[in-house]
């Protein structure tokens, strides 16, 4: 049977903006049958890394917050830990990027709560008895929220193709110790003939990892945490992933963590085509979008969400954007498995929310 996604482009008119446009969108999901008087509703962000514009913006996330509260809900901005070394990667400086990116209680109407506390230790875990992950450490104050609405910035991504609703709340969800143990089997290697000595990816390496001996990057395995910033930064093509399955793995590990986060959770998912980026909103910066503003989504199921935004962008595209980014690693992965495992369907019925031009 497929699901039902709810679409409206970026066609506005003096009488019908995209935030009234959004509205219409939570109604069509029927939102106020999902929120309860008195749910926590963790709704699940990427705050976006302080110099990173491709973010979804705020002034959406009020239109959000507002619903739920006429719902009876009780709304906070949430994201978990970054398991590299930022503005992200403890509550009080992920708290105040939150707060230069605009997630400021004034303009959104919630709080921000770091899911995973302080230091990226607090999680809850749940037990999942996937193919490879048994218990999914998730952040604490997701684990325990009664809602999630999870609002994605749907973009490129450097290790699994894209990142989509399913990397929002499987990734993003996860503890420190979650997010490595997603990534704990997807370690580059270096191509040393390509390599050049720059450094460049010593500077970026947010664990120290990396060296340059020799006038060649060297890699400690024992200290690298796996997240890929080595790979994108290198110009020389020097930083490779290992295609051993690891990036497969990866995005598998990544839907057991999201069957985990919304294990007996109502659940509700956004997702803005805009601003599409190559690589993660984890960046201090934002390279040039790969396809067009195409518009908002939203569904009860996460799978079907996904697959209708990879759709419309290669519909509004010359050929496949993030293959072209990023063309050793396959999305079609994360995708196949989450329909695999029951997560979703990837069958889906896409149904247009007008804006009523005269």
């Amino acid at each position: 049977m497929a699901s039902k996604v709810f679409f409206t482009d970026m066609t506005t008119n003096p009488n019908m903006n995209l935030l009234q446009k959004l509205e219409l969108l939570l109604k069509k999901v029927q939102l106020e049958n999902i929120v309860k008087e008195g749910d926590f509703v963790a709704i699940k962000l990427h705050f976006g890394e302080y110099g990173n514009l491709a973010f979804v913006r705020p002034q959406y996330v009020r239109v959000i917050v507002d619903y739920i509260k006429r719902c009876g809900g009780k709304p906070f901005l949430t994201d978990a830990n970054t398991l590299y070394v930022g503005h992200r990667s403890n509550a009080v400086d992920h708290i105040v990027n939150a707060i230069l990116n605009g997630f400021t209680y004034e303009v959104v109407g919630a709080p921000v709560i770091v899911a995973d506390g302080l230091k990226g230790t607090d999680e809850v875990e749940i037990e999942v008895n996937g193919n490879y992950v048994k218990k999914a450490k998730i952040g604490s104050a997701i684990a325990m929220a009664d809602v999630v609405v999870a609002v994605t910035h749907f973009k490129g991504h450097e290790q699994t193709g894209f990142g989509g609703t399913i990397k929002n709340v499987g990734m993003g969800s996860a503890s420190r110790r979650g997010k490595l143990e997603q990534h704990s089997e997807s370690k580059p290697y270096v191509e040393e003939e390509k390599c050049v000595g720059c450094g460049t990816c010593a500077r970026y390496c947010p664990s120290g990892a990396v060296r340059i001996v020799e006038k060649k990057a060297r890699i400690d395995y024992d200290v690298c945490i796996g997240c890929g910033q080595c790979i994108v930064m290198c110009s020389y093509g020097a930083m490779s992933p290992r295609w051993d399955s690891s990036a497969e793995i990866l995005s598998k590990k990544m839907v057991e963590y999201t069957k985990a986060v919304l294990k007996d959770k109502r659940a509700v998912f956004v997702s803005f085509i805009m601003n599409v980026s190559p690589d993660c909103d984890c960046w201090n910066m934002n390279k040039p979008p790969v396809a067009p503003d195409i518009g908002i989504t939203a569904s009860t199921d996460p799978v079907a969400l996904d697959q209708a935004c990879i759709d419309l962008v290669l519909k509004h595209s010359h050929g496949d954007p993030f293959k072209g980014v990023h063309p050793n690693t396959d999305w079609t992965v994360q995708l196949a498995y989450a329909e695999e495992i029951g997560l979703g369907t990837r069958n889906y019925e896409l149904i247009e929310v007008a804006c009523n031009l005269p």
